[in-house]
């Protein structure tokens, strides 16, 4: 069956975190001008994370400042506090992610305080979007396993995606943080979060860590997720996740998918640019899409 759904490629921001590379301002412009006219639909740009902490997002202002209106309709950035959501919105962002984590070892690792405090504080967070006229989603990193805690029960996920404070978002992103998830964890989570909360859409974040990205992507797909995130060659983790990997990939997810924009000739362009992208990082690529694209295989039209 072919699947169509809207990839959100988050290249330039969970992708570059863990890479230590840093991308100047006029370059990653490039990357998202070229996704866009490649015809992905919606793109993570950067973080509002400490740049000391995070040095590779150091000019996400820089390059929200940089796009037009229009182009910043499709992006999206990372945000963990209120004070993040002020200054993304007032460099001219239309989208943020409010990010928390379900167990409280990775929210403390990650955004230095415990999930109880980064909820307390999302009222104020959703106020400050709604008055910049911004989208809003509820991210929950750690949804399935924690490199700290373990095994996360999914009645801690569903709490907090009942939870009143958090009414005021837009979506709710589950993350696979670590790539340990399988399918149906997956696909019995993204389930029940459209069940509890189908007022809002739902988006599944996935890992590659142990080989589960694609088929944990159909498994959201299939359950109702109407977006799921990929990074160009597979790149990305999170720096403060220990076993981390990379993200699934977008070229994987897109081979897999098959949505309507999609060419042979466009995923041609994709594949060219995250090739790009890792050489200047120095990278290895992770897609098993990238990497038979090309092939010898001349007559399948989606070789290069």
């Amino acid at each position: 069956m072919t699947r169509t759904t809207a990839l959100r490629d988050v290249t330039l921001r969970d992708g570059l975190q863990l890479t230590g590379g840093v991308l100047a301002t006029d370059r990653k412009v490039s990357i998202v001008r070229s996704l866009l006219a490649a015809g992905v639909p919606a793109l993570e740009i950067g973080s509002m994370a400490r740049p000391d902490l995070v040095p590779p997002m150091a000019n996400t202002l820089e390059v929200i400042e940089a796009l037009t209106p229009e182009e910043l309709e499709k992006c999206w950035i990372w945000v963990a506090t209120p004070r993040h959501v002020q200054k993304a919105t007032a460099a001219g962002a239309k989208n943020v992610q409010y990010c928390l984590s379900v167990s409280d070892a990775h929210n403390q690792a990650n955004i230095g305080r415990t999930t109880e405090a980064s909820m307390a504080a999302l009222p104020e967070a959703v106020g400050y979007a709604n008055d910049a006229g911004a989208t809003i989603q509820l991210c929950l990193a750690t949804s399935f396993t924690c490199p700290f805690e373990g095994r996360i029960d999914p009645e801690r996920v569903l709490a907090l995606v009942a939870d009143e404070r958090s009414a005021g978002t837009n979506d709710v992103v589950i993350c696979d943080t670590l790539g340990h998830a399988v399918p149906q964890e997956v696909g019995s989570l993204i389930r029940r979060t459209t069940e509890l909360s189908p007022e809002r859409g739902v988006v599944y974040h996935g890992h590659d860590t142990w080989g589960m990205g694609v088929a944990n992507a159909l498994a959201a797909i299939d359950a109702g997720a109407y977006m799921v995130d990929g990074a160009l060659a597979g790149l990305g983790g999170c720096p403060f996740a220990p076993g981390a990997s990379g993200n699934t990939s977008s070229e994987d997810i897109l081979f897999a998918t098959r949505p309507g924009w999609l060419t042979p000739s466009s995923f041609a362009e994709l594949v060219t640019l995250g090739e790009g992208v890792i050489a200047e990082l120095g990278e290895d690529n992770r897609s098993k899409a990238a990497q038979g694209a090309r092939s010898k295989a001349s007559a399948f039209e989606w070789v290069i």
